[in-house]
């Protein structure tokens, strides 16, 4: 059985791979990381089908070094150590090169999983290569990323999509020996979603399910083979953001019922929970914010509690929580109003903290004047008495602008009758 299009005409030496220039051009760290041999360990981050593993393997491929791989879906504590004693063993033979060992999808790996790598890494029995779709900042334990290089791979241009269409046609051993112009691209390209894996896919499939003869690719071709065998939910694709993209939507339209059926079209695509919980907790802040502050306390609780049960049962915990978000008042005022300050920030510079609330843990500070004149809130009546807390130059300035809604109602009266004219309230 022939191996897939993406593996058959997968790339082995830097001067042949596509893309990534940055890494792998003249002036690349990879390339220059290769030529003087001082390889450290590195976490690869990109979308789906940037050539993560296809690098891990030529960095392996170009080094010597002895290769070991694991998926972070199947693989456990026991399996890094079986694999992390074999590379120890191997390292006696290979003294100078200490042996790869490339993990795929490294951010599903659990904490402890992640603590097992550490001391092979600290140690030198193994270089690590982590492969990751999602930010490693989040899903890498701080030990562990500290001890890494991470490498950002940027999606594929078009220019390099078209450049890989036309190699596969003209190199590979089953569609070179086929009669195929490459007529349009644009249906191709834009199915692919960027992803070179699932280009070649869709080429792959849009070829061989032609009869023989002279094949024509066009827009409406690739649509017309290509469509018949879409997935339900490509967790990995172009649905992938769609898809949460439209649960986000309609979350923040008050939709309950868009919101459960968006929810169950990503559950039985197998998504990621922590990615589906961790984009509720943003939207909690982003879009509900102080309408409903609890909504932040339950999407941060769904997050942790979804963690620990996992599938099948998170799944009741996810619909609750979205059902709560979507039914929630909203507003985005406090979104709006980091966004307005940081805006001010950048146009304004640096701006002096005022004397009277910088801190004073020196006699010469105190002599400078720093702290003189704050006004202690809790000695005052209601706790509050109208100080200046924003530079002069931008004093007044209203950065918080309540909502429209029951709570952030309450608390513009509130505000307006603490600070009267000063903001606009």
């Amino acid at each position: 059985m022939n191996a897939p299009l993406a593996e058959r005409i997968r790339p082995t030496t830097l001067e042949s791979y596509l893309s990534q220039q940055h890494l792998v051009g003249p002036k690349g760290s990879l390339t220059s990381q290769l030529g003087t041999g001082m390889i450290p360990s590195m976490i690869f981050w990109g979308p789906p089908g940037t050539g993560k593993t296809t690098l891990a393997n030529i960095i392996a491929s170009e080094s010597g070094r002895p290769f070991y791989t694991l998926s972070a879906v199947d693989s456990g504590v026991a399996a890094v150590r079986e694999v992390i004693e074999k590379a120890k063993k191997s390292d006696t033979l290979f003294s100078t090169k200490n042996p790869i060992l490339f993990i795929d999808e490294i951010h599903r790996f659990s904490k402890s999983q992640q603590d097992s790598l550490l001391g092979a890494v600290e140690k030198g029995w193994i270089t690590l290569i982590g492969a990751t779709t999602e930010n490693p900042s989040f899903e890498v334990i701080p030990a562990l990323l500290s001890r890494c290089q991470v490498y950002v791979l940027e999606p594929f241009s078009r220019e390099d999509l078209e450049a890989l269409l036309k190699r596969a046609l003209n190199e590979d051993e089953i569609l070179s020996q086929k009669n195929v112009t490459l007529k349009e691209t644009e249906a191709i390209i834009r199915l692919s979603g960027g992803d070179a894996r699932k280009l070649l896919n869709i080429l792959e499939l849009v070829v061989l399910s032609e009869k023989e003869g002279k094949i024509i690719i066009t827009n409406e071709l690739v649509m017309q083979k290509a469509q018949k065998n879409t997935v339900l939910y490509d967790k990995t694709g172009e649905q992938h953001y769609d898809i949460i993209s439209a649960f986000i939507k309609s979350i923040r339209g008050s939709d309950p019922n868009a919101a459960v059926y968006w929810l169950a079209r990503m559950i039985e695509g197998g998504e990621d929970i922590k990615f589906i919980a961790r984009r509720m907790v943003i939207l909690a802040s982003e879009d509900i914010g102080m309408a409903n502050p609890n909504a932040l306390l339950l999407a941060t609780s769904t997050f942790q509690a979804v963690n620990t049960i996992g599938y099948p049962e998170a799944r009741i915990i996810l619909s609750q929580c979205a059902i709560y978000l979507a039914t929630s008042p909203k507003s985005n005022a406090s979104y709006k109003a980091i966004g307005e300050a940081q805006h001010t920030v950048r146009q304004t510079g640096d701006l002096s903290v005022p004397l009277s609330i910088r801190n004073a843990p020196t006699k010469l500070m105190k002599q400078l004047g720093y702290g003189k004149e704050y006004e202690y809130a809790h000695n005052y009546e209601g706790n509050f008495v109208p100080h200046e807390f924003l530079p002069e130059e931008i004093k007044g300035t209203t950065f918080y602008k309540p909502g429209n809604n029951s709570k952030e109602n309450t608390l513009k009266n509130y505000l307006k009758q603490l600070w009267k004219d000063k903001y606009d309230f």
